[in-house]
C-alpha cells in the first residue's frame, strides 16, 4: 500500500535523523573544536534530536491509529490532534532549547502569544472553532451538512477551516454533487445553526413526493397502490427504523409525535383543484435522489395500469 509505504519511510528517516542529531551531540560533549560556539551547537543538536524523535512518535501513532481505528472519521480527528500536540510539542522544544534560561523562554512566549492574540483573531477563533467540533461533533468527516447556506458532504475539516463537496446548489435541484468545493471558517460554527444529515444515531431524513389526482379517483384505491408499490422499491429495514425513531422520541421531553403505518400517505387539496397525495419515507441523505426518481417511476407505472379509478393530470387539463 502507497500508505503504508509512505509511514514506514517516515519513520525511518526521523529515527535516522535523530539517531545522527544524537551522536553530533555526544561527539560536542567530547570534543570541542570550537569552544564558544560548542554550547549553542549542543543546544541545536539536543534540540533537533527531540524534535525528530517527537515527529517518529507521532508518526508512529497515525499508523497505529489507521490500521487499528473503526471509523475513518473517528481515526481523522484524532490524527488531527496528535498532529497538533506534536506542534505544539515541536514549538515548545525550539524556543526552550534556542533559550537557555527557562525564564527568558517563559517570557518569550508570552510576548509571542500576546502579539499572536492580536493579529490572529479571526484564525485563533477558527482553531477553537476546530477545538469544539472535535469535542462536541457538530459533524464530522463524511457528514452531509448544512452550515449557514452553504450544504455539502465533509471531506476535510482542517484546524482553521472546513472543506465541504457541494451537492445541489445554484446550479441543480437535486441532492447530488454538483462539483464545487466550499471551504468556511471553523469559528462559524459560533455563528450560524448547523444541520448534519448524518447523525450517529438516526441517519437517516424524510423525503416525501407529490402525485396529482382528481377529486373522482378512487382515493383508498390510490392510498393503497402509492404504498403497496413503494414498499416494494424502499429498504424493508427502513420500517423498524421507524420504529427506533419513536423510542428515541419517547426518550426526550418532546412530545410523542403520530407516526403512522410505514410509508405513509397523506391527502391535501392543490390549489389547481386536484387532489395533492404525497408519499413520506425515510431515506439515507446521499440515496434520495436516486431513490425518488426511482419511486415515481414505478408508482406513475402502477398508477397508470387502472386509469378508471386513478384519474391523472392530462397535458390539457393541467
Amino acid at each position: 500500500m502507497p500508505g503504508e509505504n509512505s509511514h514506514r519511510w517516515f519513520l525511518g528517516l526521523y529515527a535516522a535523523l535523530a539517531v545522527i542529531c544524537l551522536l553530533a551531540y555526544f561527539m560536542l560533549r567530547k570534543c570541542y573544536v570550537t569552544p564558544g560556539f560548542a554550547p549553542v551547537f549542543k543546544r541545536l543538536t539536543l534540540g533537533a534530536a527531540c524534535c525528530f524523535i517527537t515527529l517518529f512518535i507521532g508518526r508512529f501513532s497515525e499508523k497505529i491509529i489507521r490500521q487499528r481505528s473503526g471509523s475513518l472519521s473517528q481515526g481523522y480527528n484524532i490524527i488531527r490532534v496528535i498532529r497538533l500536540i506534536i506542534a505544539i510539542i515541536i514549538f515548545l522544544v525550539i524556543i526552550s532549547f534556542v533559550n537557555a534560561n527557562w525564564y527568558t523562554a517563559a517570557v518569550s512566549l508570552g510576548l509571542i502569544s500576546l502579539l499572536l492574540g492580536f493579529a490572529l483573531q479571526t484564525p485563533i477563533s477558527s482553531l477553537i472553532g476546530w477545538c469544539y467540533i472535535i469535542i462536541r461533533v457538530p459533524y464530522k468527516v463524511g457528514d452531509r451538512i448544512q452550515v449557514g447556506d452553504f450544504t455539502g458532504d465533509v471531506v476535510e475539516l482542517g484546524y482553521f477551516d472546513t472543506t465541504l463537496w457541494e451537492f445541489a446548489g445554484d446550479y441543480l435541484s437535486n441532492d447530488v454533487p454538483s462539483g464545487r468545493l466550499i471551504r468556511f471558517p471553523n469559528s462559524l460554527v459560533f455563528q450560524t445553526e448547523v444541520y448534519n444529515y448524518s447523525w450517529n444515531h438516526f441517519p437517516y431524513i424524510w423525503n416525501e413526493i407529490p402525485f396529482y389526482v382528481a377529486f373522482e379517483s378512487d382515493l383508498p384505491y390510490v392510498e393503497q397502490t402509492i404504498r403497496e408499490t413503494a414498499k416494494n422499491e424502499l429498504d424493508p429495514a427502513m420500517a423498524q427504523k421507524v420504529k427506533s425513531l419513536k423510542t428515541k422520541i419517547q426518550q426526550t421531553p418532546v412530545d410523542d409525535i403520530e407516526i403512522k403505518e410505514y410509508p405513509f400517505v397523506n391527502f391535501r387539496i392543490n390549489t389547481n383543484t386536484w387532489v395533492e397525495v404525497l408519499l413520506v419515507y425515510l431515506v439515507e441523505p446521499k440515496e434520495s435522489g436516486a431513490l425518488r426518481s426511482r419511486l415515481i417511476k414505478a408508482i406513475l407505472k402502477a398508477l397508470q395500469n387502472n386509469p378508471d379509478k386513478v384519474l391523472l393530470p392530462k397535458s390539457n387539463s393541467r
